[in-house]
């Protein structure tokens, strides 16, 4: 015998999960922000340190809603309780490494850098690229099973709960 299925999208399932169970959506709005905050924290162990350390203390787990105009690590998402990774934007370049390449000027203008003492003009820079230092995928990867099971068990605990059971 052959299931079938209908996809009626994220809203309407919500509003059938909010009229079988008003709590749910709130339950699992708080574990998601817990589960952000427990993957920001295992990239931020993963992640390098650098000279100063500014990039690991970027690493946050917070609710997208509370980060307007800040990327998340990853894709965003229309859930209005969804929650994320944020990081400085380097975390690409250290995550992915980049190739060598040369850095020049825009509209014709000399680069000025500082070479020990002195102000440096030249008109382009070879850049030697950086190694990939993988620390937010995999880490995720690791953690994503037990990320869902935790969103999934407060949703299961929520409906049983508005059930009474």
């Amino acid at each position: 015998m052959a299931f079938k299925a209908t996809v009626i999208g994220r809203e309407a399932l919500m509003r059938k999960l909010d009229a079988i169970a008003p709590g749910a959506i709130a339950a699992t709005a708080e574990v998601k922000l817990e589960v952000a905050r427990e993957a920001a924290r295992r990239i931020e162990a993963a992640a390098p340190v650098g000279a100063t350390g500014a990039y690991k203390d970027s690493i946050i787990g917070a609710r997208q809603a509370d980060m307007p105009g800040s990327p998340a690590v990853g894709i965003a998402s229309k859930d209005p309780d969804a929650c994320g990774v944020y990081a400085d934007f380097r975390w690409k370049f250290l995550e992915f490494g980049t190739k060598p390449h040369l850095i020049k000027g825009r509209n014709g203008k000399k680069l000025a850098f500082m070479a020990g003492d002195k102000l440096v003009s030249v008109d382009s820079v070879s850049h030697p690229g950086a190694r990939a230092e993988p620390h937010v995928f995999p880490t995720w990867k690791a953690y994503k099973a037990t990320a869902k099971r935790k969103i999934s068990t407060a949703l299961r605990k929520a409906v049983k709960q508005a059930m009474g059971k």
